[in-house]
């Protein structure tokens, strides 16, 4: 399933309008029918009786007064409030205003506030229908609209009454998330064909509840061929592109994994994204670190190889290493750099003259983020796949802005930061955003708040590394990793509790993961 912006809906909406020639008409009756029914679903007759639906003056109206017109068919009490005059009012909203005035139901306009509190609080309803604002609001909500929408949200707190969303909820960006001055917060919203950026990306996913998306007669041809080249990472993708492993094989069959990490006080961080690598079916790894921790890595994960190099007086790897790391990658199929490796000059002069020298698949993460900020642009050069995996955090570094810019659009933050590199990035945090230089994109399907916890990001490079190394395409590869952490959070997340389950707790998970993708492919 892939996921749009509003502008990008909007393109889909007229191909399948002007070059298929299904009419906007028929597409506004399957959508508001498609609400209603939704709206039946989840709050049958039984306890919910009044609805009330506040339209726009757009197509998200329209939608809502179709909607209306099914309710009321349905047996609901319904009323309907329009936030504009009737006579401005146009193509298939227009429509359906007619019909609605021919049925004789109840409309009425709202010209301020005032009136519409007295209509809300004489009527009482138990559902409202949010039909203000659809995907292709982009400036502030301001006026009636914004009062309307903040005496929604009242009363929807005083009276404890359901609301439902057409589309996305009024005043939430559908292209980024944010919130526009105010915006509706609704227990269902109802979504057209795809789900939009806007639904998973917080502050505006606050507002969503839960969401239901309904097809209304989009060909999945035509989505595929003309929509954008960005997956929704869940458990259907992954079934997808998952190569379960048949026939003849050995180690070698799946890669050699090698990762250059750990130092004094952060050995685990190395530890982790082995075992990281174990879980995700790497055919070999070998940690690479200082010699004082070669024998403790052995002694922790009996199951890597382990390479001990001359350090300097911080624990840290010494520079002095650069050509038996050389020799070291040489042949392997990824190599995996990073995670708790140092901060030191010394630790960042390595790093920058072991890039250029480099010929494999490479997976940059945590301090190697850190002294790549200072020169990002040296990947661009770099002829194998390269992933890097920043947190906003090292994505503030890394492009050199604030956090609150980073945050305010997470989807354009991965992209200029693809750009900036050429290299695969994993954007990390609620909902992860992967993204390729060639303008594949991927966003996990994945929310669990029991992931922000020191180590999960080492598992993470190391699931990633596992992939590479076993032959997938490096954007299929990265997003399957990222699937996979996040589907091991969620599992222990409903297993162990919602939060306090471990990085180690997360790998040791993967397997059973990945038998559930096989079992579907067998």
């Amino acid at each position: 399933m892939k996921v749009v912006t509003g502008s990008e809906m909007q393109e889909l909406d007229k191909v399948v309008i002007n070059f298929l020639g299904i009419s906007a008409e028929v597409l506004m009756e399957r959508a508001g029918l498609g609400v209603a029914e939704k709206i039946l679903s989840y709050y049958p007759l039984e306890r919910y009786r009044k609805v009330l639906i506040i339209c726009g003056p757009g197509n998200n109206g329209g939608d809502g007064m179709v909607c209306a017109r099914h309710l009321w068919d349905m047996d609901y009490e319904v009323k309907v409030l329009l936030l504009c005059k009737k006579e401005k009012y146009k193509g298939e909203a227009l429509i359906n205003l007619k019909i609605l005035e021919n049925l004789n139901l109840s409309l009425e306009e709202i010209k301020d506030l005032s009136v519409f509190k007295n209509l809300l609080y004489s009527y009482f309803p138990d559902i409202l229908v949010d039909a203000i604002f659809g995907t292709g609001l982009k400036r502030s909500v301001e006026g009636v609209f914004k009062e309307v929408i903040e005496e929604i949200n009242t009363y929807k707190e005083k009276k404890e009454a359901k609301v439902v969303a057409v589309d996305i909820p009024s005043g939430v960006c559908a292209e980024t998330g944010q919130i526009l001055g105010t915006a509706v917060k609704a227990d269902l919203t109802v979504t057209f064909e795809l789900p939009k950026v806007g639904h998973f990306f917080y502050p505006g996913k606050e507002y969503v509840g839960k969401l239901e998306i309904v097809p209304i007669g989009f060909p999945k041809k035509i989505i595929e061929e003309k929509g954008p080249k960005r997956e929704y990472l869940d458990l259907n993708w992954a079934k997808i592109v998952f190569k379960p492993r048949r026939g003849y094989t050995h180690k070698g069959t799946f890669g050699h994994v090698v990762i250059l990490a750990g130092s004094r006080g952060k050995s685990g961080a190395g530890a982790l994204c082995a075992l990281g690598a174990l879980k995700g079916g790497a055919g070999l790894v070998t940690l690479a670190s200082t010699k004082s921790l070669q024998k403790i890595y052995s002694s922790m994960i009996p199951e890597v190889l382990t390479a001990g190099f001359e350090e300097n007086d911080k624990g840290e790897i010494s520079y002095k290493n650069l050509m038996k790391i050389l020799e070291i990658v040489k042949n392997k199929s990824v190599l995996v750099i990073g995670p708790g490796l140092g901060l030191s000059e010394e630790v960042k002069n390595l790093f920058f003259d072991l890039i250029p020298r480099l010929e494999i698949p490479l997976v940059i993460d945590a301090d190697a983020l850190t002294h790549l900020s200072e020169n990002p642009e040296i990947l661009k050069n770099y002829r194998a796949p390269k992933i890097i995996t920043p947190h906003p955090g090292e994505a503030v570094r890394l492009l050199k802005v604030s956090k609150d810019e980073i945050m305010r659009d997470r989807l354009e933050s991965a992209k200029r930061l693809s750009q900036l590199t050429d290299a695969i990035v994993v954007l990390k945090g609620p909902h992860s955003i992967v993204y390729s230089p060639d303008g594949r994109c991927g966003i996990s399907s994945i929310d669990e708040p029991g992931l922000s916890q020191g180590g999960q990001g080492d598992i993470l490079s190391g699931l990633i590394g596992a992939f590479i190394a076993q032959g997938y395409d490096s954007f299929i590869g990265t997003s399957l990793a990222v699937y996979l952490h996040g589907e091991a959070g969620k599992y222990l997340s409903k297993t162990l509790g919602p939060f306090g389950y471990t990085a180690t707790e997360v790998a040791e998970t993967v397997p059973k993961i990945l038998k559930e993708l096989k079992n579907d492919r067998s």
